[in-house]
């Protein structure tokens, strides 16, 4: 695994998901393998869990972890190609990223959609010049389509819980959709459709308002619809995310309340486990009820996002040494 910005630089995802787990029952096996390794953390945008689970897991593995807040303390970056650069972006990525490349062994990039242009930002040109000049691996903190150690965090701890209860049949995951107060990217929700299929060990379905479809880029084996009773029929698992429109590009259709999940929904599931990846607007998009009780993941989920993040580069940093 030379990068890792997607499900397709991961060639075996319960392998991954077992060395997830393995960091978590032994955080310092292997705090030697970064010893004299640094690890930049380069954000354009705010981050709470992903930041500091990643700078954990680094520090597990012996790396000297540095962030660094672009969209706030450094230049305005140029990211197109032949740009004249008379406007207020200062520093080209294609003289940014090389130095980067020399001052770190890992290069971790957090960017955002503007949800303004989906040609733009499905075009995933910001972390892909950083990968063209950098040099060295980089991998994605979240970019502006997908989250991939938030995916990877999600099975991981869809697995303990499957391994914990000794749930032997298939499972039956739901993704829904869940109201907000404004636009929201679809990266959670493509990432996590991208990585259950691509597992391929679930009985998958996704359901959201009409209006509210995902990329069939990301969506393609899941079973699709706009009932979310029916949905949640015999579910083990509901992950509730909120996405804006991806057809007519990054709009509100509706808030309706009536998508929020409450206990009174989940009598339809097999007693589902609900997942979500943070931060959630309390009572818009999941009750109180819900998240304060026995059902709730959110916080295990969280606390494995160290886990997963030093499985990938304690991956990374063992190809480097190979």
């Amino acid at each position: 695994m030379k990068q890792f910005i997607s499900v397709n630089d991961v060639p075996d995802i319960n392998a991954l998901i077992a060395k997830a787990m393995a960091c978590k029952a032994n955080p310092f096996q292997y705090q030697g393998l970064g010893i004299g390794k640094r690890i930049g953390l380069l954000f354009l945008n705010p981050s709470l869990r992903t930041r500091l689970s990643t700078q954990v897991a680094a520090r597990n593995l012996g790396m000297e972890a540095i962030v660094f807040n672009i969209d706030k303390e450094g230049w305005a970056l140029e990211f197109e190609e032949g740009a004249i650069m008379s406007g207020n972006n200062v520093e080209h990525v294609k003289d940014a990223a090389p130095v980067l490349g020399q001052y770190f062994d890992i290069l971790c990039i957090r960017t955002f959609p503007s949800l303004k242009n989906r040609e733009d930002d499905y075009s995933e040109m910001f972390i892909h010049q950083f990968i063209k000049y950098a040099g060295v691996p980089v991998v994605s903190l979240e970019s502006a389509t997908l989250h991939p150690l938030q995916s990877l965090t999600d099975l991981m701890t869809i697995a303990e819980e499957l391994q914990d209860k000794q749930i032997n049949h298939r499972p039956k995951i739901v993704l829904t959709w869940a109201p907000h107060i404004k636009p929201l990217p679809q990266c959670v929700a493509n990432s996590f459709a991208q990585w259950v299929n691509a597992w391929g060990e679930a009985d998958f379905v996704i359901t959201h308002p009409q209006e509210y479809e995902l990329s069939t880029a990301f969506t393609k084996g899941a079973v699709i619809t706009h009932d979310q009773n029916a949905a949640l029929a015999d579910a083990d698992f509901v992950y509730v995310k909120n996405w804006s429109t991806y057809t007519d590009y990054g709009k509100v259709y509706e808030n309706d309340p009536a998508w929020m999940l409450t206990e009174e929904k989940l009598k339809y599931t097999n007693a589902a486990k609900v997942m979500h990846c943070l931060p959630v607007r309390r009572n818009v998009e999941l009750s109180d009820e819900i998240l304060d009780s026995s059902h709730s993941l959110v916080t295990k989920q969280a606390g494995n996002r160290v886990w997963a993040a030093q499985a990938v580069l304690q991956t990374i940093l063992t190809h480097q040494q190979s």
